[in-house]
């Protein structure tokens, strides 16, 4: 559809715009609500609006406004007519039949967001609500944003990128550019040498046999495999690749004493995709339309009755499996899926996170979803369900994982380098469709729609084979170098672990026994008195041993090998920089409140949360690292990035976000500190007070994202 005038900005193009739109920012009064411009461009949904912010901390997006959401994130569109008690769920290419008087946008990230138009032109309204509708579902991955926002930085005739234009966004001078390309992305041969190197497995060799993804059309041009393949070899094993594995005894080959491999069938042992992603909508009924009274045991039992976080528990619960047989008993893992590669994605990356500790620092885990999800081929375009085209496809996978991760940072908080703010803005980065992290999925979709695109717009690549999307480890091209300082964790203590490979060879993660405190672990907790199945068992001396009820059928019954693994583990002191195992026990696996409870007002704890503490401990982290400063300098020795005559840390050395003052006083609270932070409940939609208006039957019944189908029979 033509646009008249369009406007540029940000490479982004407004295909409609409506003025006069009041943003609802409660639902008990209109007083606190805001009057601006809806505006619907290629990339996002954006309210653009003159009154003062209510986000006063300097926390804010590159890419995205306060009150913007990603076309991408959208979920689902409704509008809502109040004179004639109509409403509607807008799909593309769908006439409206009606004037909306509201349009209530559900969000995959939780928000929900309403706009009123009652100031507003209705033929206005009705446009703007319509081209939201048609962008947000494009027909082809090639309409996608993110082409757009690559595409205009190569020159059609020379095939070069423009610098400017790619570093438009980084407005910040002090940006440490090579510090952005310090993850490997796994898409040559010599970033696998250097992770062989790094472990020590010098059984195991780069193949780049499927260069020109001759092989595999779901495998990157460079993996891993025995040494004692032979290239020849893997031709003739190639449909191995899609399913059954034929080559064990190569991988027994591989192991340095030669041990058995152990075939782990993960479509036996986990739940399947789709209830995955039952559980989520679940959830998400839970958390964005029920009333939030955690008080209340109904809705302790809603949330059990979801079942996210027994999904949860059973991929931990496998991936400690998986860990006893590999460190226990010396085993190789095979890990199987008959189709894609979901569940492997997930107990493989939760597998390393547990034995290895380089994988809990920011670069080491950006490293390990780099090689584990991105290149081998996790499908992250059907996944997260981008062009909106089939709901069997979708599956929050990487969400679920994420939230794994949570639960082991938040056993043990001093073995991760990030925060859970960092977890939480990766996941959100999934909906901006800028990223090749989360855009294709494999590397052979991405280099095939890159040629495709840039055909199609005559652009010429020269000696590239695809676009260069930039990752989304590139953090500079969404927030400051200040801003950034969130991610890092004043509770890590994992810069002086020993490295993983000493002498050249594998270096075990056994725990030692280190004087480390053992707050690091909790204690975990009994049910009717005993310890559940799935529960971790009690440390050496505890009191619970003593006070255990006798069982004759539990002490007859023979120990098993992971029981005992698991016991000599719990036994010794926690270690950050070793092996982890999580507790599995219901009070060891909580919410994720940050996350899935950030939108809801009636849920935010002002000055509350885990925020305090690590609010707390950052200006003592800062403190520390700038004594420590003081202290090289007094000594004579280098202080990188100061001069001689100064004393104090440049913006960029300094990692917390939160900092100490120079003069001899105690920093103050800030007041915008909360539960919620770094993100605002403030303009979400509440759903007590909603109730008996037009929306009633959206936001009562079984169903949290309506169907459309459903909504398109019931509407006239």
């Amino acid at each position: 559809k033509k646009v008249e005038n369009p406007v540029y900005f940000l490479r982004e193009i407004v295909v409609s715009e409506v003025n006069f739109v009041r943003k609802c920012m409660g639902t008990v009064t209109t007083r606190d609500d805001l009057w601006g411009k809806l505006i619907c461009t290629n990339f996002k949904v954006s309210f653009v609006t003159h009154d003062p912010s209510r986000q006063k901390f300097q926390y804010c997006n590159r890419l995205l406004g306060d009150h913007d959401v990603p076309l991408a994130c959208v979920e689902q569109l409704v509008t809502v007519n109040d004179t004639t008690g109509k409403q509607k769920v807008l799909l593309s290419n769908r006439k409206l039949k009606f004037s909306p008087t509201e349009l209530i946008i559900y969000c995959k990230d939780f928000r929900i967001l309403r706009f009123r138009f009652d100031e507003s032109g209705p033929e206005s309204a009705k446009k703007v609500c319509l081209a939201i509708a048609h962008y947000c579902q494009p027909a082809d991955p090639l309409l996608l944003f993110g082409f757009e926002y690559v595409g205009k930085r190569y020159d059609g005739s020379s095939g070069t990128m423009f610098l400017s234009v790619y570093l438009s966004v980084c407005v910040n001078k002090h940006v440490d550019l090579s510090a952005r390309l310090r993850t490997p992305l796994f898409d040559c041969s010599s970033d696998w040498d250097r992770e062989i190197k790094r472990t020590g497995a010098s059984e195991w060799r780069v193949c780049s046999l499927n260069e020109g993804y001759a092989v595999s059309p779901s495998l990157p041009e460079h993996f891993v495999v025995p040494v004692s393949l032979a290239d020849q070899d893997l031709r003739q094993f190639s449909c191995s690749f899609a399913g059954q594995y034929r080559h064990k005894s190569a991988v027994t080959r591989s192991h340095p004493k030669r041990s058995d491999v152990l075939q782990s069938n993960l479509d036996r042992s986990l739940p399947r995709i789709q209830d995955v992603q039952t559980s989520l909508v679940k959830l998400r009924q839970i958390c964005v339309f029920e009333p939030y009274q955690e008080s209340e045991d109904k809705w302790f039992s809603s949330m059990e009755s979801s079942g996210w976080l027994e999904n949860v528990r059973a991929f931990l619960q496998h991936s400690i499996e998986v860990v006893h047989m590999l460190e226990g008993r010396g085993m190789s893992v095979i890990l199987q899926e008959e189709e894609d590669r979901d569940l492997s994605c997930v107990v493989s990356s939760l597998v390393q996170l547990m034995l290895d500790p380089h994988f809990r620092s920011i670069e080491g885990f950006q490293s390990l979803v780099q090689k584990e999800w991105v290149m081998a081929g996790h499908r992250f375009l059907d996944r997260c369900n981008h062009l909106k085209k089939s709901s069997k496809e979708e599956s929050p996978l990487f969400l679920l994982f994420v939230d794994c991760v949570w639960q082991l940072m938040n056993q043990f908080p001093s073995a991760f380098e990030f925060t859970e703010i960092y977890l939480a803005v990766l996941c959100d980065s999934m909906w901006i469709p800028v990223f090749s992290t989360f855009l294709f999925n494999c590397p052979r979709q991405r280099a095939e729609h890159s040629r495709d695109f840039a055909q199609s717009r005559y652009l010429f690549l020269g000696e590239e084979k695809t676009l260069r999307f930039p990752p989304v480890w590139d953090w500079s091209q969404q927030f400051s170098h200040r801003d950034q300082a969130l991610f890092n964790s004043p509770f890590y203590v994992g810069k002086r672990a020993a490295p993983c490979v000493q002498n050249g060879a594998v270096k075990t993660f056994k725990r030692t026994k280190k004087s480390y405190s053992s707050t690091l672990r909790g204690m975990p907790s009994m049910q009717n008195g005993m310890l559940g199945r799935h529960g971790s068992l009690p440390r050496r001396n505890s009191l619970i041993l003593r006070f255990r009820p006798e069982s004759p059928a539990r002490r007859e019954a023979p120990e098993s090998t992971l029981d005992h693994f698991t016991r000599d583990w719990l036994s010794r002191p926690a270690d950050p920089h070793g092996l982890l195992l999580p507790q599995l026990l219901p009070s060891h696996l909580k919410l994720w409140r940050l996350y899935f409870l950030r939108w809801v007002p009636e849920a935010r704890i002002p000055h509350g949360g885990m925020v305090m503490a690590l609010h707390k401990l950052s200006l003592l982290a800062d403190e520390i690292e700038t004594l420590q400063m003081k202290l090289r300098q007094y000594s004579g020795g280098p202080t990188p990035g100061c001069s001689s005559d100064r004393v104090t840390l440049s913006p960029e050395q300094r990692r917390m976000y939160f900092r100490g003052s120079p003069l001899p006083i105690t920093p103050q609270q800030p007041e915008y500190l909360s539960s919620a932070f770094p993100f605002s409940p403030v303009g979400n939609l509440s759903r007590p007070e909603v109730l008996g208006t037009p929306l009633r039957k959206f936001l009562s019944g079984a169903r949290l994202w309506l169907s459309s189908e459903t909504l398109v029979n019931q509407t006239p």
